[in-house]
């Protein structure tokens, strides 16, 4: 049997008639029960979340549902970065082994590799890692730090859930509870989930190895005051980048060094946190090292816009031809980015077609570069299942 998925966007306030309906209709076109059902709601739907669940789970024959809160939705060629409702998919993966795995606020903090190897058991030797967080409980960069160095070369996606207006109403579910902190759901055999992580960079002025650096200050790249080289990078834009450039320059650290060419893609995109002109020292939000290649990056609608189709339209000549696909978005992109609505979205409905697709915009985005599973902000993770 083929694995399939289906999914629905309902961009209304709760009620269970609309829950039922959206359950059944994916029910219906699945035609079959589903291994794994994905729900992301608006944060208005938390004094209803388990009459929700219970009917998701009820109307969609569902016996895993993993989920939580959203301050806005995605679905099939559509975001919705506001209003009510919900995003449901429907996965059904029958040659695959789920393992979902909650923890707790202590642990995201204080596992080390070996624990995490130990707490997941048998899902140690998972093929892909679908991971959903809460932002308020989750020490997102420790914890992914031991959890890739527990699984290494195993991809991770996807994001930090978000929620209300205040930011602060966001939570995590499995099945018909809350979970503290996160979830992660291994992936065994039987499907192939491949990442796109479009970081909306593209690199300017040259690339350098850091010569000097501690912690996360750089002070000089390629010989040179580190300063000195950012504002070397500044002047080589145009006149209109350079109206443009205003906080949105970051550094991109180079994931591989045997690269001839750096080009798009190449980079981990780090915030610039600081600089002194005076010493010639930039700040970052990383810990580079030195020999570490450096260069700086622009970002804007045109580089987002060229980098994510490039990179969607990569994975179509590879071959891959997926039949569903998560999409997790952060909230600096959107309309705000792009000057329209459902980008993204519609990014990879034109280059896959009307694939079912869920998704949200995230506090974090969570998805591997050069390797490594790292977490991203101004990012778009899409995760292909093929």
């Amino acid at each position: 049997m083929q694995n399939a998925a289906a999914s629905r966007l309902v961009l209304e306030p709760y009620s269970e008639a609309t829950v039922i309906t959206a359950a059944r209709e994916c029910l219906q076109s699945l035609k079959r029960n589903p291994s794994l059902v994905i729900a992301f709601v608006t944060a208005d739907y938390r004094p209803f979340l388990q009459d929700f669940l219970e009917l998701v789970q009820l109307h969609a024959h569902a016996t895993l549902i993993v989920g939580g809160s959203a301050s806005g939705l995605i679905g099939s060629g559509v975001e919705a970065e506001s209003g009510s409702g919900f995003s449901l998919q429907l996965l059904s993966l029958p040659s695959s082994r789920l393992c979902p795995i909650t923890f707790n606020e202590d642990q995201s903090d204080d596992f080390t590799e070996s624990d995490w190897k130990n707490a997941v058991g048998r899902a140690a030797d998972s093929d892909a890692w679908l991971f959903l967080g809460n932002p308020l409980k989750v020490a997102a960069e420790p914890w992914l730090r031991a959890w890739s160095a527990a699984f290494p070369g195993i991809p991770t996606i996807g994001g930090l859930l978000s929620g209300g207006e205040r930011g602060d109403d966001v939570f995590v579910f499995h099945n018909r509870s809350e979970v503290e902190a996160g979830i992660a759901i291994g992936i065994k055999g039987g499907v192939k989930v491949h990442a796109v992580v479009s970081q909306g960079c593209r690199p300017i002025g040259e690339p350098h190895a850091i010569t000097g650096a501690s912690e996360n200050v750089v002070k000089s790249i390629g010989s040179l005051p580190a300063y000195e080289r950012l504002n070397e990078s500044f002047e080589s834009l145009s006149s209109e980048d350079k109206a443009r450039a205003a906080g949105n320059i970051f550094a991109g650290l180079a994931v591989n060094e045997y690269v001839d060419d750096f080009k798009t893609g190449d980079f981990l995109i780090r915030n610039l946190v600081d600089f002194d002109p005076t010493s010639g020292a930039v700040a970052l939000a990383a810990y580079p090292r030195v020999g570490q290649t450096l260069q700086f990056q622009l970002r804007d609608r045109h580089s987002a816009d060229e980098e994510l189709k490039h990179l969607l339209t990569s994975k179509a000549k590879e071959g891959i031809k997926p039949f569903a696909s998560l999409m997790f978005v952060c909230g600096g992109r959107g309309e705000g980015l792009f000057g329209k609505s459902s980008h993204d979205a519609q990014a990879l409905r034109d280059q896959f077609g009307p694939i079912p697709n869920a998704g949200l915009f995230c506090n974090g985005e969570i998805g591997p570069v050069g390797g490594g599973n790292f977490v991203h902000g101004y990012t778009a993770v899409i995760g292909l299942f093929e």
